[in-house]
């Protein structure tokens, strides 16, 4: 596949309790993404964590010009994390992965050939690595998304996005939690902008624990439903 170059590009990756895969993310980012854009810029979001991630962080952000860090004292949830990233983001096009290194970055290029005809290039997970309830969570869920608002696309929570600046200029995000996919979606096609989604790779995760499957994190998710849909409708 012949390997497309941006001028500009931004990344980010989200990070809670990280200290397992921060610095081999971030490693493989600073390889990777100098094949993808002229010039580039990865930054770190610590949220909030209370390993070893946030002072990780900050180690290689003081060790490359090309590392930004973001960091939040206290946690602020997944969307809290994702808009920080957004904000803290510079370039006309924006990247963003999860920091748990279950994708694998160089399926950048699978996105980059659809940045002349759509303004979000959205990855779907061919084969989710994931346990049976967060997959039997993700099937209800996608329903509800479908149902509620219209929004057909396979895998609305993979975290493996390419968006046009203008998007995140324009849409004014409220989710704290893991809504923000949704939500960024949903209000991105009631604005007009163009989707293109795109199958990627995904891993099981190798090191950390993940934070999606806890219940409080998954009812708190299936509420914010409804009140994006007040707010919508």
């Amino acid at each position: 596949m012949t390997t497309k170059k941006l001028d500009q590009l931004s990344v980010f990756f989200p990070f809670y309790n990280e200290e397992a895969n921060i610095k081999a993310q971030t490693e493989d980012a600073l390889e990777v993404v100098p094949r993808f854009a002229r010039k580039f810029e990865i930054i770190l979001v610590n949220d909030g964590s209370s390993d070893q991630t946030g002072p990780i962080a900050k180690k290689l952000a003081g060790s490359n010009s090309k590392i930004k860090l973001v960091n939040h004292k206290k946690n602020r949830g997944y969307g809290g994390a994702i808009k920080s990233g957004f904000r803290a983001a510079r370039y006309n096009w924006v990247f963003f992965a999860d920091g748990d290194r279950q994708f694998d970055l160089k399926e950048i290029n699978k996105l980059l050939s659809h940045t002349d005809k759509a303004d979000l290039i959205i990855g779907y997970r061919k084969r989710r690595a994931d346990t049976p309830i967060r997959l039997l969570n993700a099937k209800l869920f996608n329903f509800l998304i479908r149902v509620l608002f219209g929004l057909r696309v396979a895998d609305i929570d993979c975290a493996f996005k390419l968006i046009n600046k203008e998007v995140i200029d324009k849409l004014v995000l409220k989710s704290n939690g893991a809504l923000i996919s949704s939500e960024l979606l949903i209000k991105a096609q009631k604005a007009g902008f163009k989707i293109h989604q795109v199958p990627v790779s995904h891993y099981p995760r190798e090191g950390g624990s993940p934070t999606g499957a806890n219940p409080r994190v998954i009812f708190k998710a299936f509420y914010d439903i409804f009140t994006l849909w007040k707010e919508l409708k």
